[in-house]
C-alpha cells in the first residue's frame, strides 16, 4: 500500500504543477473579473440554492454538512478556500493526500470525496488543452468538497463517524465537540491542515497501537489470510492430526507461533502447545492448551472479522474522552476486567461480573465520591418483580431465608409489612407496589461494600456473596450493576489518603455487619466501556467476544456511505 500511495502523491502533485500555469493564464479574463470572484459567484448560487437536495449535492457526490458549509462561505463573501487567482493552492493536495489515508484510521476515503476529487484534479488538467471557462464550474465543485472533506473528517476523527446513541441505546459517555468550521479558518490561516486534522485525532497510546494492529491485519488478509481447520477431535499436546498442518499455520500468520517453527509437522509438540495457550490468552479464552469446540470456533474467524473488529474498535475510541483523571477506574464490560489506572499505569486488576444480555450494563462515565460498607439492598423494582416474585411465590419463606423485609411506600413514611399477610400469588407486574430491603449480612447480594458514582442508570460497583461466580469464563450475571473481585482491596485503595480507615479499621468495619457510609477523600473518576479489540499493557493485541451483540450493527453503519435524504 506505501509504494502505491507515493505514486498516486507523486501523480497528484504533477497533476497539480499542470493546472497551475493554466490557472493563472485563466484568471481574470471573464467580464474584467478574477477567477476567485467567478467562482465565489457559483459557490454562492449552490448555496443559496432554495432546495435542500441541490445542497446536499455537488454533481451526483453528496455533500454532508450543508448547514456548515453555508456558515463556512458566508463569513468569508462566499470567496474560495482552496484556490486564488493563481490557481490551487497546496493545502487542497495536502487535504487530498489526509483522506486518502483515512482507512489507516479505520474510515473510508470515499467518505470525504477522495475519488471525486481525484476526478476533479484530473479534469482541471485536461481543461488545460482546451482552455475552457467550464473549468470554473470545476473549481466551485473542488472548492466545495475540499470544505466538506475536511469539516467532516474532523468530526469523524474528534467525535466518531456514527453517534453511539443510534446503535447503543445504553450509551452515556460525554463525546468530544470541537467546532469544525473554527478549526478548518486555523487550518487555513496556517496553512497547516494535516497538522489540524491530527490534532482533532484520538491522543490515547491505545487508539494508535490499535492502528498498528490494523495495518498489520490488513496486510495479512491482503496475503490470504489465515486458513481455516476443520472439526474434529481434540487437539492437545502428544495428538499427531493432519489438521495439526493447518493448525500451524494459522498459529504462525497470527503471530503466536514463530515463523521459524516447523509448520509441515502433524504433532502438537511444546512449542505449538504453548501457541495455543496464547492464543487462547488473547482471546478471552479458558488457557489450557487444548484445541477443543471453542478455541476451534475462535480460531476460524477470518481475518476479515477480526479487521471490522479493529476498525469498529477504533470508532468506539473516537466516541471516548480525549483524557482522563490522573487516578481512574476502567471496567472493560466485554473484558470481565477492571484496571485501576494510576499515571498511565495499571495499578491493581480485578475480575467483574456484568449485567445479563436483557439487563446489560450501560457505558458512561462517573465519579466515585463515597462508598458504604455493609450495605442494605434495596431491591430494584424489575429485580423483584421479574425475579423475587416468582421465587416467592414458590417458597413462603424465602423473604425470612434471606434476611429480607417488605414496605408499603417509600422513605421515612415507609411501613414494615408482616410478608405472611399478603397474597404473593395475586401480584404482577402491574400492581406490585411494595418495595423489599434485604439486611446486611452474609447472605446480602451486595456483600461487604459498595461503591457509588451516582449516575442515572443506578449502577454502582459492589461485592457479592457469589464469590464462585468469578471463575466463569463468561461471567454476565448481574442485573447490570458491576460486583468486583477485591473488593476490601478496592476500599483500602480509594480510601487510602484518609488515615481513619487503615486495613484493620475497613476490616472492623465490614465484620459488624452494620451500614456504614464513607466519603472519600477525594473523587474518583469511573469509566465503564465496552471494548472488544485492544492493544494491552504488554503491546498484545487483544479481541474478546461480542457477548451484547454490538459489534455487529456499528461495523455494518462504519462501512455504509453517506445517505441522501429521501425525496418527496
Amino acid at each position: 500500500m506505501g509504494d502505491e500511495w507515493y505514486m498516486m502523491r507523486g501523480i497528484f502533485i504533477l497533476i497539480l504543477t499542470l493546472i497551475c500555469p493554466f490557472i493563472v493564464g485563466f484568471g481574470g479574463i471573464v467580464d474584467g473579473r478574477g477567477l476567485s470572484e467567478q467562482i465565489g459567484e457559483l459557490i454562492a448560487i449552490r448555496l443559496q440554492s432554495a432546495s435542500p437536495i441541490e445542497i446536499c449535492l455537488v454533481g451526483k457526490e453528496a455533500v454532508c454538512n450543508s448547514n456548515l458549509l453555508t456558515l463556512f462561505y458566508r463569513d468569508r463573501g462566499y470567496l474560495p478556500a482552496w484556490s486564488t487567482d493563481h490557481g490551487v493552492l497546496p493545502i487542497a493536495g495536502e487535504l487530498y493526500e489526509a483522506i486518502r489515508k483515512a482507512d489507516l484510521e479505520g474510515l473510508r476515503p470515499e467518505d470525504y470525496h477522495a475519488e471525486k476529487l481525484k476526478d476533479i484534479f484530473s479534469r482541471l488538467s485536461e481543461e488545460q488543452a482546451s482552455n475552457r471557462v467550464a473549468v470554473t464550474q470545476l473549481f466551485a465543485d473542488l472548492d466545495l468538497l475540499c470544505t466538506d472533506a475536511f469539516l467532516t473528517y474532523a468530526s469523524h476523527l474528534s467525535g466518531g463517524k456514527i453517534n453511539p446513541e443510534t446503535v447503543d441505546p445504553e450509551w452515556g459517555h460525554q463525546r468530544s465537540d470541537i467546532d469544525p468550521v473554527n478549526i478548518l479558518r486555523q487550518a487555513l490561516a496556517t496553512g497547516h491542515v494535516s497538522l489540524a486534522l491530527n490534532n482533532v485525532a484520538p491522543t490515547q497510546a491505545g487508539y494508535f497501537l490499535l492502528k498498528k494492529e490494523l495495518v498489520r491485519y490488513r496486510d495479512i488478509g491482503a496475503r490470504g489470510g489465515w486458513p481455516q481447520i476443520v472439526g474434529g477431535g481434540n487437539l492437545k499436546k502428544g495428538v499427531r492430526d493432519s489438521r495439526v498442518i493447518a493448525l500451524r499455520r494459522r498459529l504462525s500468520i497470527s503471530g503466536e507461533l514463530a515463523t521459524e517453527a516447523e509448520i509441515d509437522i502433524d504433532l502438537v509438540d511444546d512449542n505449538v502447545s504453548e501457541a495455543i495457550s496464547n492464543f487462547q490468552q488473547r482471546h478471552g479464552l479458558e488457557v489450557d492448551g487444548i484445541v477443543g469446540p471453542a478455541t476451534l470456533a475462535v480460531l476460524n474467524v477470518s481475518i476479515q472479522q477480526r479487521i471490522n473488529q479493529i476498525e469498529t474498535n477504533l470508532e468506539r475510541y473516537r466516541w471516548l474522552p480525549r483524557s482522563h483523571d490522573r487516578r481512574h477506574l476502567i471496567v472493560n464490560i466485554a473484558d470481565y476486567m477492571l484496571e485501576v489506572v494510576e499515571d498511565d499505569e495499571v495499578v491493581m486488576e480485578m475480575r467483574v461480573i456484568v449485567g445479563m444480555n436483557y439487563r446489560r450494563t450501560p457505558q458512561f462515565n462517573g465519579k466515585m465520591t463515597y462508598l458504604v460498607f455493609c450495605p442494605y439492598w434495596y431491591i430494584p423494582y424489575k429485580v423483584a418483580v421479574e425475579d423475587k416474585l416468582p421465587l416467592i411465590r414458590v417458597n413462603p419463606g424465602y423473604l425470612v431465608e434471606h434476611n429480607m423485609q417488605v414496605f408499603d411506600g417509600v422513605g421515612n413514611d415507609a411501613e414494615e409489612v408482616d410478608p405472611s399477610l399478603i397474597d404473593w400469588s395475586q401480584l404482577n407486574g402491574k400492581n406490585f407496589t411494595y418495595n423489599i430491603r434485604q439486611a446486611p449480612g452474609p447472605a446480602n447480594a451486595l456483600g461487604r461494600v459498595k461503591f457509588m458514582f451516582p449516575n442515572k442508570y443506578n449502577v454502582y460497583l459492589h461485592d457479592t456473596s457469589s464469590r464462585e461466580l468469578f471463575n466463569r469464563r463468561v461471567r454476565t450475571f448481574s442485573s447490570g450493576c458491576i460486583r468486583v473481585e477485591k473488593p476490601l482491596q478496592l476500599a483500602e485503595y480509594v480510601l487510602r489518603n484518609d488515615p481513619k480507615w487503615s486495613r484493620e479499621n475497613i476490616l472492623a468495619a465490614v465484620n459488624a455487619w452494620k451500614e456504614q457510609t464513607v466519603t472519600l477523600p477525594e473523587a474518583i473518576a469511573v469509566s465503564l466501556i465496552y471494548r472488544t479489540a485492544w492493544v494491552d499493557k504488554n503491546n498484545v493485541l487483544q479481541f474478546r467476544n461480542d457477548v451484547y451483540g454490538r459489534d455487529e450493527l456499528l461495523g455494518e453503519r462504519l462501512r455504509e456511505g453517506y445517505r441522501l435524504p429521501e425525496q418527496k
